[in-house]
């Protein structure tokens, strides 16, 4: 009975793992999903002074396809580890409803498609004192339906990084005791042959030059 209760103890833990890994509690999700309950536009208390909502809202309903802005800070110390990609994937989820999800932090607009047959730019710039709305605008403009494309779900895990290659530029081989001995006896027989063959080269060229002593008359 009590190995049972572990294992189930065991298993809710793993999955409650999964789960939170999957679509971490943060802030800047739980107040974007609430905000957009009421209309497509989330922004976060310490952006208000710069963002022009108003105007937002009027390119939000312009746009050609569903579009959820969540104007909030970025960066490598937040849970998206700075991939923000990952944090438009998150909110996405969190919010259960197909359409271009874009993440503003004032210079930068990044935005993915979920369950939406449509191609959204990764990123884009803001140039120069750009407002926001301007921003949004331009990123909008590359948002491009394509039917042909199967919807999919916006990506909720970070992207793996791959193991360098070996031998690649950067890495080196790891020392080890069979390769030093491994190297050393290849090293050991290729002298011994080596040494041999050039031994015989010698004995031959002197036995050629060395002329033959006749024998004297007895």
């Amino acid at each position: 009975m009590r190995r049972l209760l572990l294992l189930l103890t065991a298993t809710v833990f793993l999955l409650t793992g999964t789960a939170w890994a999957a679509t971490p509690t943060d802030p800047r999700i739980t107040g974007a999903v609430a905000a957009w309950a009421v209309r497509p536009l989330y922004v976060d208390p310490d952006y208000t002074s710069i963002a022009d909502q108003q105007e937002i809202v009027k390119v939000l309903a312009e746009a050609k396809v569903p579009v959820y802005v969540a104007v909030v800070p970025t960066g490598a110390w937040f849970p998206e580890r700075g991939d923000t990609a990952l944090l438009a994937g998150r909110l996405a989820v969190a919010n259960h409803k197909p359409g271009v999800y874009v993440v503003m932090d004032g210079d930068r607009t990044y935005g993915v498609a979920h369950e939406l047959a449509a191609d959204a730019p990764s990123w884009t710039y803001s140039t120069g004192k750009q407002s926001l709305s301007g921003q949004l605008a331009d990123y909008l403009h590359g948002v491009e339906q394509d039917k042909s494309s199967t919807p999919e779900p916006a990506r909720t895990t970070p992207t793996p990084t791959p193991a360098p290659e070996s031998g690649s530029p950067g890495t080196e081989d790891r020392f080890t005791v069979g390769k030093a001995l491994a190297n050393g006896a290849g090293g050991t027989v290729f002298g011994m042959v080596g040494g041999g063959i050039l031994g015989g080269i010698v004995l031959l060229v002197a036995a050629i030059a060395t002329p033959r002593r006749r024998k004297g008359r007895s």
